[in-house]
Parts: C-alpha cells; structure tokens; sequence
C-alpha cells in the first residue's frame, strides 16, 4: 500500500536540537546553553504583557504597524520596509520559501547557524556549505562557491556559534562583487552585543540585494514569546509579505515587544553587563588553558585540545549543574559554547572548569 510522501528534501532534514535546560538528579541548575539574557525580560515588557491578556479574546494586529513603526524609530530605519516574523527563523524560512526552490542553491558557512541548512531543504533547495577560516566566514570562498543556481547565501555576523564576525570593510567589498541575482541575508541576531555596527542596515540601504534579520530573543530576554523581523529592499519585503500568515504573532507578543524595543535603558545595562562578564570569563578561563576567539555575542566558544576533553568537561560541568552546549554537530567538536551569564554564573562556569582542569592534570 502506498502512503503519502514529503516533498524532497524534508526527511533529509536533521531535527533541530535546542539547548539543553535540566540535568537528571541535579538542582539548582545553571544553563548556559541557549544564549539567554541572565537578567530575563525587562519589566516594561512583562507589565505589557499582563495587561494583553486581557484582550486575548482579540485577534491581533495583520500588520505589526506599531511595532514595526517602534523598531524603525529605534534604528532608524524605514517603517515600510520592515517585515515581523515569530522569531528571526520564521524570517529565514520565508526568505527560502520566496527565493529557492528544487535546483537552487543556498549558501552558508562552516559553522552556520543550523536553520539555514534547514530551511533550504524544507523549500526544496540544495544546501550548500562552504569552509571558515580558522571560525571566521570566508567572503572568498563564498564567492568562489557562487553560482548560477545561488539564490541566497546566509552569513550571520556575529556569527554563531563561534562570536566573530566580518568586518564592515571586508563585508562592503563581499556585498560589491556578489551577483546582483543573490540575495545576501545578513543575520543580526546577535548585533546588539557588537560594538559600533548596525547589524548591516547601511548595506541593505545601499543595495537591492541584500536583507537584515534580527530578534528580540537574546538582547531583551524574549526568547519565549518568539518575536523577529527583517529589514530589507521593498520588492523583497512586498514578496515576503504576501507568503507570512496575517496572524503570524500573538497580541501578547507584539505587545512585549514593542515595550522591549522602546525600553533603551534595559537594552544598554543588559549590554554593558554582557561585555563586562564576556571579557571577564574569557581571560578566566584563558588563565586555566581554555581559549577563545574574541566573541561579538553573549557567548564565548571555549576551545578545548580536543573533541575528548571538550565532551569530559561538558560531561564534569552537568554533574556540577551547569549545562553548557556542544557544538560538534557545527563542525567544532573540540569547544563548548557558553553562554555569558551574570556576575556569579561566569564566576561559577569558572571555578567548575577550574576544578575540572585540576582534576584533569
């Protein structure tokens, strides 16, 4: 008897893994694995949320206008030309669903984020992965990789998992000499952490090619309430509007977002405090023999001397209850991805993986 059938590409599909959040017989965990805000949501953003469950009952906005209209006076950017999605990947998906299909090509790097991958296949597109330099993007080897059947190509910047990032004038010149036929997606979800930059908005202002995603996840501590946008040319812009579904984020949601995103003192104590403990838990952990590039993010990547030690301090660090993330399945078996906390979940990470280098020696 037959059955029905996906359309290909979807079951060569990995499943996403998130960070994991409890460890069997521990207590008083600390995760550090998905890249969260320690302080949480601001309470601007809580407060509207309590009072927009009361309206429930309502459907919410079609066009996001007021947040949209609260994100480009915040950035400066152009209110039309900013699409709301449920988290940045939703962003993502629409991107491929619009612009690749069965014989195209979608390009991400070495260590790319994992959706992108994802999302290609889910649209019938041919994923294609192209090396890093020692977890940095390489705009030469994208371009050597470009083709005729390239639609897209994802570069996230900061980059997760490893924090770097391209710099403004290696990205002009990669945006300069890429077919005007691919569109270059610059992912911002980690832009607010990097200093002076704007998570791309120059670029896409300057060019008919390239689009910029961002997220209210990491920065503002929304990560549950699933809220991002993009921000790109108006033809592509128009194009994605018309596949993202009218009721694509909840009342509650848009009004925590809209707080969040006009709550500027937050936004600037929550990265103050990120870049503070980031340096200082790099060069702790520098001091035990676990290096790190310089990250733009709220993570470092800690590099172990190989995939062996990586996984025997993960394993040490769970039965201390801290729940760090493996990155092997981004190409980096030999770090550990850890989430920048506050002052005494840096000073905790530090002391476990102290006690595990002691142990180790």
């Amino acid at each position: 008897m037959t059955r029905p059938t996906p359309q290909p590409g979807i079951m060569d599909i990995a499943l996403y893994q998130g960070g994991a959040s409890h460890i069997d017989g521990v207590s008083n965990v600390l995760k550090l694995s998905s890249n969260e805000n320690p302080a949480g949501p601001p309470k601007s953003a809580r407060d509207a949320i309590v009072k927009a469950v009361q309206d429930m009952h309502r459907y919410p906005s079609t066009d996001h206008a007021e947040l949209r209209g609260a994100i480009a006076q915040r950035f400066g950017l152009d209110q039309d030309r900013i699409i709301c999605g449920a988290g940045s990947d939703e962003i993502i998906a629409f991107l491929c669903q619009a612009y690749a299909g069965v014989g195209d090509e979608v390009i991400y790097t070495e260590h790319g984020f994992g959706m992108y991958k994802i999302s290609a296949r889910a649209a019938g597109a041919t994923p294609v992965e192209v090396k890093e330099r020692n977890r940095v993007v390489s705009t030469k080897a994208i371009l050597d990789a470009v083709t005729e059947r390239t639609k897209l190509v994802f570069i996230a910047n900061p980059a997760n998992p490893t924090g770097t990032m391209v710099s403004r004038a290696r990205m002009r010149d990669f945006i300069r000499d890429l077919p005007p036929h691919v569109i270059l997606v610059l992912d911002g979800a980690y832009a607010e952490f990097a200093d002076d930059y704007d998570g791309g908005a120059g670029f896409v202002d300057k060019h008919d090619n390239v689009v910029m995603t961002r997220t209210f996840s990491k920065l503002y501590g929304l990560g549950g309430l699933r809220v991002g946008w993009g921000y790109g040319p108006q033809h592509v812009i128009d194009v994605l509007n018309r596949i993202r579904g009218p009721f694509n984020l909840s009342g509650p949601a848009l009004a925590g977002a809209l707080a969040a995103v006009q709550d500027t003192g937050f936004a600037e104590r929550a990265k103050a405090d990120n870049a503070k403990w980031r340096a200082w838990l790099a060069e702790a952990l520098a001091e035990l023999g676990v290096p790190s590039d310089m990250s733009q993010a709220n993570f470092i990547l800690a590099r172990f001397k190989d995939a062996t030690e990586a996984e025997a301090c993960d394993t040490f660090m769970k039965s201390k209850g801290v729940i760090v993330r493996r990155v092997a399945g981004y190409g980096l078996p030999y770090c550990l991805r850890i989430t920048v906390g506050d002052e005494a979940g840096c000073r905790r990470v530090a002391h476990v993986i102290g006690q595990f280098k002691e142990g180790a020696s």
